[in-house]
């Protein structure tokens, strides 16, 4: 049974009214079973009540004039009613969070508040979503929306929705924003991270959260009585020492399943995402962009629906997230800690959204110090422990110099890389039982070029150990010189060879290649080249030798014969490229240095 057919099969409870001078003063709506009014019954004159609430938690009410239906609004027949608030809501205008205000006309709920009319109105126009619609918001749906809003799956760029809106009219009702309030971000991560939400059309404002109260989602006491119609709810995308939720107005309670906003909150079709209580700290008046600023309260259920005509979410059910812990620590002389913070928090849980959490909360984690300069290196360690897989350790340091942007931001966006590609693989979803790192800010710009090297003689034997000097250029610094030995294979053939010196970056490229072509990495093999990425605080020498290798999945094949490579090269489908290369690294050795190694070096050698 959905929820249209169980509204429908109630009895009559009235939860409100409509406002008339001499009525007794309203209660507010309960959860529970409650009558619809029909779209069709709607006209034109008819008087009601919304409720929402304008600050703490308690609802109050709003009187309602209804001015019409307008036709097809929010797709071929699914019209909107268009109609005028007053009360308080004349003077704050229609305000973002007011999304999901249940409107009832005769004690009969007919939908609830979820547009307004543009921007500078001097009017509180609102557009109400029909109930009907609301309900038929299925808790089974698997389908998923190709609109979804999601970072880095925008449907036009900004500069082309510019141009396209210039060419015609621009819609005059527009969702009613849900405001996605920050709880413990500074004002520089705010600042950083609004483009991406103001892209998705997410008015992103600071807010204030329970912490540590919320870090094991697992449902509050008394959740069973939670998310009455017009009381505030949330979508928590991050809780714990920082949070990131979604708010907006409930519409409908039967008890156990909730209705909110009345329209999408990121349309992403099925979601598990924790749902919470809010309290609101007041009701921001704005003819431009009014809003309630909030704060999210306790967990009591999770979202399972994220449809365009509204969310339907579960009291009492718990959703899954990443537990988070990051310690950035800044050093000073020898490594000595001169100051510590730690925070645990919990990330939802998507292929899109995921990665971006993990870039915000990095950043976030980072600018909480207080210490981000340009002379400041970034050294990172972390470890992604998964269900099913073997854990990933992850390695990198970012150091300010002719880069285009702060080392802050190019770390946090390198560690955010790694989880899109865990979740972005087109076969399995992982499943991450924890994430933790640990960030070192060092107090100078520990950048090192290769800058030369030789060895005593180029003339050698196989097997031989062959000492060899390295120079790197440090910024503003004596050149660092480290000599160590470079075994030469048994088995190399006799001729000319090269050792290579090189970065990360170099040593990388051939299999990132391969792997960037193939559309079916599953799981397991993201995490193998995960696991084998070079770190860039790293110098890598190899023994080079002209013979083939050839790159596809996770798997590196050195040393092939011709004969061999045409067979593969054949027998692989077009849709499951192989990258390959003429030579083969026969000896591997890497030298750690604290320094972000950049540059490579080739030395000719000639084996007898």
């Amino acid at each position: 049974m959905n929820l249209r057919t169980a509204a429908m099969l109630l009895g009559f409870a009235i939860a409100a009214g409509p406002v008339r001078a001499a009525d007794a003063p309203l209660s507010p709506p309960k959860a529970g079973k409650v009558e619809i009014m029909p779209l069709d019954d709607v006209k034109p004159g008819m008087t009601g009540t919304a409720w929402t609430v304008f600050q703490g938690t308690e609802p109050e009410p709003v009187p309602i004039e209804i001015i019409g239906r307008w036709k097809d609004q929010l797709g071929p027949k699914q019209d909107v009613i268009l109609a005028r608030m007053g009360g308080k809501a004349a003077q704050t205008f229609v305000a973002g969070g007011m999304s999901g205000s249940p409107v009832y006309i005769d004690g009969k709920l007919v939908g609830a508040v979820s547009l307004r009319v543009g921007q500078f109105t001097t009017d509180a126009i609102c557009g109400i979503t029909p109930i009907e619609q609301m309900l038929d918001i299925n808790a089974l749906d698997d389908s998923r929306p190709a609109a979804a809003r999601a970072p880095g799956k925008l449907a036009m760029s900004q500069g082309a929705s510019a141009e396209l809106a210039s060419q015609g009219p621009r819609p005059v009702l527009v969702p009613i924003e849900s405001p996605l309030g920050l709880a413990g971000f500074t004002d520089d991560a705010v600042r950083q991270f609004a483009p991406v939400f103001q892209q998705l059309g997410i008015a992103a404002v600071q807010s204030g959260g329970a912490g540590a109260a919320i870090y094991n989602n697992k449902p509050a006491a008394g959740w069973e009585h939670a998310l009455n119609p017009g009381e505030m709810v949330a979508g928590v995308l991050v809780d714990g020492d920082m949070g990131l939720a979604g708010l907006g107005t409930v519409t409908y309670n039967d008890g156990k399943r909730v209705l909110a906003f009345g329209h999408s909150f990121f349309n992403l079709g099925p979601v598990d995402m924790p749902m919470s209580r809010s309290e609101v700290l007041m009701t921001l008046a704005s003819p431009l962009q009014p809003n309630k600023i909030a704060n999210a309260t306790g967990i009591v259920g999770a979202l399972r629906q994220d449809r365009h005509s509204g969310i339907l979410g579960e009291l009492g059910a718990e959703s899954a997230m990443i537990p988070v812990s990051v310690k950035v620590r800044s050093l000073g002389e020898k490594d000595a800690v001169r100051r510590e913070r730690d925070f645990r928090f919990n990330v939802f849980v998507n292929d899109k959204w995921t990665p971006t959490l993990m870039t915000l909360t990095l950043y976030n984690s980072l600018s909480e110090l207080n210490e981000m300069t340009d002379e400041t290196t970034y050294r990172l360690n972390g470890t992604v422990e998964m269900k099913g897989e073997s854990s990933i350790s992850l390695a990198t340091m970012q150091a300010s110099g002719n880069a285009q942007i702060p080392a802050p931001m190019a770390l946090a966006t390198w560690w955010g890389d790694r989880f899109s590609r865990l979740y972005l693989n087109n076969v399995n979803t992982p499943d991450l039982k924890r994430v933790s790192v640990t960030v070192d800010l060092l107090p100078e710009r520990r950048v090192a070029a290769i800058e030369n090297a030789w060895l005593p003689d180029p003339e050698v034997r196989p097997g031989d150990d062959v000492p060899v000097k390295v120079s790197l250029r440090p910024f503003r610094g004596e050149a660092i010189v480290r000599e160590f030995n470079v075994h030469i294979p048994a088995g190399l053939a006799k001729g000319d060879h090269r050792i290579v010196l090189g970065d990360a970056e170099t040593s990388n490229r051939m299999r990132n290649a391969a792997a960037a072509m193939d559309r079916f990495i599953d799981l397991p093999e993201a995490v193998s080249l995960l696991n084998q990425e070079r770190s860039n605080n790293r110098l890598y020498v190899s023994v080079v030798e002209s013979s083939p290798t050839a790159y596809f999945d996770d798997k590196t094949l050195p040393s092939l014969p011709a004969s061999v490579l045409n067979v593969m090269q054949t027998g692989r489908a077009s849709n499951r490229p192989m990258v390959t290369s003429s030579e083969t690294a026969a000896e591997e050795v890497s030298l750690p240095f604290d320094y972000v190694v950049t540059g490579s070096y080739s030395l000719r050698i000639h084996v007898k």
